[in-house]
């Protein structure tokens, strides 16, 4: 956490460095109000001590100038005075002070506010975050299929450990749903849990989102930010598609795995920090270890447990409680009364491979919701179902290979539909950018 404390007295911004370093905090220290609106144009500050009384520009008119400067900043501002009434008190907190104390104070008072103002910074995060979820998320995870059953059980075990997990499974299988539950189920649960898409940030903007970066870094560092593992700290950061993290970035992802500790891009110090990673993946890292795109000792450090999410087709035990959250769902989502399914519609659904896994179910059920004008939806309303799939060579019955049969047609078709643009292609196969060039030049396409 890191502390500016603001006050014209030497002896008080010494005392309360020392108060303040002895638990934890980084702090840095201004003689003045104008000196502290200049630092905050150049750094982010957790929390903000200001004294009222001060020559110059006051307490007041700092916090006023601060909130019109920065509305949206995250800074937590506490105000001190030894001149204070409750009208004061009262004033601080109109203008966005979050509390107020009177001088002399122990130290102990001043931690006190403090550590009620993490806990109440904390709180609000996790509204957030929960609110959040409530928006996105697919709802409890259905373990009805006795594979599915055997993957939980295994999150059940790792989630109250620190060490790393790495999901692996086909697109759409639901990798985060299993990150979330691992986050929810241990001791992180009550902080953040923070996703990343590792191939969605573009490769140059990445290191500076997973670590942050100081005023000057790059062109556009026009003020030092913090990044995701600074969000996620006491939490969980989950990087989904780590297998689309550059070189140069996986050597620092291993340093911060094996040392605990990360330095913002053009920073010359480094900062501990308390992050559980859970990495996911659709790629087979280990031939993208052989063909040299993935360091091998990143993914040992990566795999100390690892959950194979099987796809749909080898868990349709899980099918009907799917069906039903998502038919529940969207009924209610657009209003209308559709309340089954019919026979011919359900047969077709368990007779269909589901190469988008469980996203391409959910999509269709709500395509079929929306089109549906009875109470049942019907067969003819599941045109993706009555398409006669890619044909493969009747030598071989191997899953990998029938899979990757399939993927390099849809990524045939997806370039057609759109005349070779591989950016709306991507759109199409709801996949990265990057990904989709991996796998045009591994098909040699």
């Amino acid at each position: 956490m890191r502390m500016l404390v603001i006050d014209d007295e030497e002896g008080m911004r010494h005392t309360l460095s020392v108060i303040l370093k002895k638990e934890g905090y980084d702090v840095s220290t201004s003689p003045d109000a104008t000196g502290a609106l200049k630092a905050l144009e150049k750094e982010e500050f957790d929390f903000i001590l200001c004294d009222i009384k001060m020559p110059g520009l006051d307490g007041l008119s700092f916090l006023k100038e601060f909130k019109k400067k920065e509305p949206d900043a995250k800074s937590t501002v506490i105000m001190m005075s030894a001149y204070g009434t409750m009208d004061t008190a009262l004033e601080c907190m109109k203008l966005g002070a979050y509390d107020y104390i009177s001088k002399p104070f122990k130290g102990g008072e001043i931690i006190l506010t403090i550590k009620k103002a993490e806990e109440r910074e904390r709180l609000r995060k996790e509204n957030l975050r929960l609110r959040g979820e409530t928006e996105r998320n697919y709802g409890s995870i259905h373990a009805e299929d006795k594979k599915t059953l055997e993957v939980m059980s295994l999150v059940k075990k790792v989630a109250d450990y620190d060490t790393t997990v790495l999901i692996t499974g086909e697109t759409g299988t639901g990798k985060e749903l299993i990150a979330r539950a691992i986050h929810k189920s241990g001791k992180r649960g009550e902080f953040p849990f923070v996703p990343v898409n590792c191939g969605a940030i573009p490769e140059k903007l990445l290191e500076s989102e997973l670590f942050g970066h100081v005023k000057g870094a790059f062109t556009d560092a026009v003020r030092t930010k913090s990044g995701l593992f600074h969000e996620a700290d006491g939490g969980t950061l989950f990087l989904d598609e780590v297998g689309e993290l550059p070189r140069e970035l996986q050597v620092k992802l291993l340093r911060v795995l094996q040392e605990g500790e990360i330095r913002k891009v053009g920073d010359v110090r480094t900062e501990k920090i308390d992050v559980r990673v859970i990495a996911a993946t659709a790629r087979d890292i280990e031939e993208e270890i052989k063909k040299g795109n993935f360091r091998e000792d990143l993914y040992y450090r990566l795999n100390v447990i690892q959950i194979k999410l099987p796809p749909l087709r080898e868990r349709t035990g899980d099918i009907p409680g799917l069906l039903k959250l998502f038919l529940e769902r969207y009924s209610k989502k657009y209003s209308k009364p559709i309340r089954a399914i019919e026979d011919d519609a359900v047969k077709a659904i368990f007779s269909y491979r589901w190469p988008g896994n469980v996203r391409e179910l959910e999509n269709l059920i709500e395509r079929a919701v929306i089109l549906e004008e009875t109470d049942t939806i019907r067969a003819i309303n599941l045109p993706i179902l009555a398409k006669k799939g890619p044909s493969f060579s009747p030598d071989t019955i191997s899953i990998k290979k029938a899979a990757e049969g399939l993927e390099k047609e849809l990524i045939k078709k997806a370039l057609e539909m759109t005349k070779g643009n591989k950016t709306k292609a991507a759109e199409l196969l709801e996949i990265s950018h990057r990904a989709l060039l991996y796998k045009i030049k591994d098909y040699g396409l």
